[in-house]
């Protein structure tokens, strides 16, 4: 499982959200996730639909979209998320 994060320096929950990553990614070190902001790949946001702020999509080993998130996202729902799609 990977997760993609898409946010933008100007977006408020993003700013909410890149501390509580922070924290999940150190406690989780072989989580694999990769953030893209916004105004640097237009491509991205275009390729996987992105309409809002912070929005986070889960993806399978085959780059499968499993499950995506949107908005302010509590540190507890994102590890229960985690603990689900991991093995996919």
């Amino acid at each position: 499982m990977k997760i993609l994060k898409f946010g933008a320096v100007w977006c408020s929950g993003c700013l909410v959200m890149k501390p509580r990553w922070k924290e999940i990614e150190d406690e989780n070190p072989d989580l694999k996730t990769e953030y893209y902001d916004v105004d640097e790949h237009p491509e991205l946001v275009e390729q996987y639909k992105i309409e809002d702020f912070p929005t986070f999509i889960f993806l399978s080993k085959n780059d499968d979209e499993v499950h995506r998130e949107v908005g302010e996202v509590s540190k507890k729902k994102l590890l229960e998320l985690i603990e689900k799609y991991k093995n996919l």
